[in-house]
């Protein structure tokens, strides 16, 4: 057999470089590039072969490690799971700064390839530098903590066991129903180790991504389902994008009349001008969509997990009558809610299920189509309240959304992530596009808004991307708009600063809170308590000392022509604005659950309770 010689770190590299992905007869290079931070457990054994290796992968060095793994899972989603960037660290703190990265992507079912370095495999030096020594269990180290938060876990202690992990590895990051982020620990020493390996291990591969046909059973079952329906409402997920179903489904909508709600991740999968597009659903929803939902007697989930701010924690279908359809690839998703099952691609899903009513004639009934185009009126004239409101008490966040959409081009990329931001862009965006939404919040992780904008931009270099962010996430991670600038990626982050965390002060007061410690405030001398003035911080100016071409706008008008100046920058950009708090959007018909204290000196704690466990009485128990 003929063998190469090479370490385990320049054997990873090139294996890396022979990866493809097809899909529907179109190849693609799946992994294009590494970004990483380097110190002492990657710098001599992964850096060492990026720096000599001769491939055609890219490598960016970032700034926070955290920060890259939400670069590489925004750009994989960006590129519906069709191509990867790895993310490589030193061991230790720089590995840990990983973990949050890595759930994020679990979460989100977005496949991501992480390289953490490890200690000593032989154990020589030990305890070196940054190693947690755990005296019951040797085997233990940092990197341990990945293992809840990958999909596929593995550590190479000996550099022939490289060629069996990148296998299982690959089958997982390339596998829609399984994928999320891989983790191969890499032990400095073995990195650099040299080993003969089989010249064909390096051949390229192509992993085939097959679109799974329904079942003949299930598609009766499904077919007869809707058939029976009088007010059916489809809930597109991410799913959707993922098997590059929008068209299909606009489709599928407009052919039988059935209205289209989208969580966080399906959102933009239908125009916002379609006759059956009813936006968003849920905790986060339109009020179009979740009236609807109360009263639907099915619910085709369509590549959707069906989480609690979907269902607005089970309590969105109170149809006593109302069934669950699922179409999904993944059985843990399918059996949601006790729903009926259908296993397929939602592409290949929708075309069969598309053939089988027509064959049938089935169309929803006039009156509940007439219904659906009042309810569609009635909601865009909510938006464009929101989006022009009263402006006597300062900036409104909903009219900085409302300015922001309305300057944005329909081609142009929306990204966010946490706070209250994502309920207004769910429920008040206007996505005429597939893919100019991109917003996580399968793990609603703080931070991940401005390097999630870098990854963006990276898989959509044409496009302009807009990150729109609070000041409390932005403070907690924002080191790679730095990296947009080194690496020549333009993005334009809009900043809103309301003086703290007030999307969850307006959840701790809805629960009998008088508001405690969720704003910038310094703290009063003489109380001792955090109700002096907000913190004044200078967004602005930190984000141009890291030469970003910054402005700040004083109102919403200020903002549109802040904007216009942003778009003729050619590097990335920053704007901030002053939100006056309390002035996002509301809940819509519907519900969260949250733990409310059961017992408390606070009456109006106790009343939240009671309202709770009311609301709770309601929803459906599974």
């Amino acid at each position: 057999m003929h063998t190469i010689r090479l370490t385990m770190a320049q054997a990873l590299l090139k294996f890396l470089d022979n990866q493809f992905v097809e899909m529907d007869g179109t190849e693609n290079k799946f992994v294009r590039g590494v970004m990483g931070i380097f110190g002492h457990g990657n710098v001599t054994g992964l850096g060492e072969a990026l720096e000599f290796m001769e491939t055609g992968l890219t490598y960016i060095c970032g700034h926070n490690e955290q920060g890259l793994v939400h670069a590489a899972t925004a750009f994989a989603k960006q590129k519906n799971r069709l191509a990867i960037f790895a993310c490589t660290s030193s061991i230790g703190p720089g590995a840990l700064n990983m973990v949050n990265g890595a759930a994020t992507a679990t979460v989100n079912r977005i496949p991501v390839l992480l390289l953490p370095g490890d200690i000593f495999a032989c154990r020589q030096p030990d305890p070196v530098l940054q190693q947690i020594e755990v005296p019951g269990d040797y085997t233990v180290t940092a990197n341990d903590c990945f293992k809840p938060v990958s999909r596929y876990w593995d550590r190479i202690d000996r550099p022939e066991k490289l060629m069996t992990a990148l296998i299982n590895a690959f089958r997982v990051l390339t596998d829609p129903r399984d994928t999320g982020a891989v983790t191969l620990s890499l032990p400095q020493d073995v990195q650099a180790e040299a080993f003969d390996y089989p010249a064909v291990f390096f051949n390229k591969r192509i992993w085939h991504i097959d679109r799974l046909e329904p079942s003949r059973r299930v598609l009766l079952a499904a077919a007869a389902a809707i058939q029976a329906s009088r007010r059916p409402l489809i809930i597109a997920g991410g799913g959707v994008h993922y098997s590059l179903a929008a068209e299909t489904l606009a489709a599928f909508a407009r052919r039988f009349k059935i209205p289209v709600a989208e969580t966080q991740a399906g959102k933009s999968a239908i125009s916002w001008k379609d006759d059956m597009s009813v936006g968003g659903i849920g905790v986060t929803g339109t009020a179009a969509a979740n009236m609807l939902a109360r009263e639907a007697d099915l619910i085709l989930a369509v590549g959707t997990r069906l989480t609690d701010f979907t269902t607005a924690s089970k309590s969105a279908f109170q149809n006593p009558e109302a069934h669950i359809l699922h179409l999904n690839i993944h059985p843990f998703d399918g059996y949601k809610m006790d729903g009926l099952f259908m296993s397929a691609d939602a592409r290949q899903g929708l075309e069969a299920l598309q053939a089988a009513l027509a064959a049938a004639g089935y169309a929803t009934e006039k009156n509940y189509q007439k219904k659906i185009a009042v309810l569609r009126r009635k909601w865009d004239e909510e938006v464009d309240r929101l989006y022009h409101p009263d402006s006597k008490n300062g900036n409104s966040q909903t009219a900085v959304v409302g300015a922001l959409n309305e300057f944005l081009g329909p081609e142009d990329i929306v990204v966010c992530a946490a706070g209250s931001l994502p309920g207004d862009l769910h429920r008040l965006w206007r996505a005429e596009r597939p893919k100019t939404y991109h917003m996580e919040y399968g793990f609603s992780c703080m931070g991940y808004e401005v390097a999630g904008g870098l990854g963006v931009k990276i898989a959509s270099p044409a496009a302009e991307v807009y990150v729109i962010v609070g000041d409390g996430s932005y403070l907690m991670l924002h080191s790679e708009i730095l990296t947009s600038i080194r690496e020549g990626h333009k993005i334009t982050v809009v900043l809103l600063n309301n003086g703290g965390y007030q999307c969850i002060k307006n959840l701790q007061e809805s629960c009998g809170s008088n508001g405690f410690g969720n704003e910038f405030r310094r703290r009063d001398k003489e109380s001792d308590r955090l109700s002096g003035p907000v913190a004044d911080v200078d967004f602005a100016g930190y984000a141009g000392s890291l030469g970003v071409k910054s402005f700040f706008a004083d109102t919403i008008a200020d903002l549109k022509s802040k904007l216009a100046a942003a778009q003729n920058e050619a590097g990335s950009t920053l704007i901030e604005i002053k939100v006056a708090p309390q002035t996002m959007s509301s809940g819509y018909e519907s519900w969260w659950r949250v733990g409310v204290a059961e017992v408390s000196r606070s009456a109006k704690v106790m009343e939240a309770n009671r309202r709770m466990t009311e609301k709770t009485a309601k929803a459906r128990p599974y």
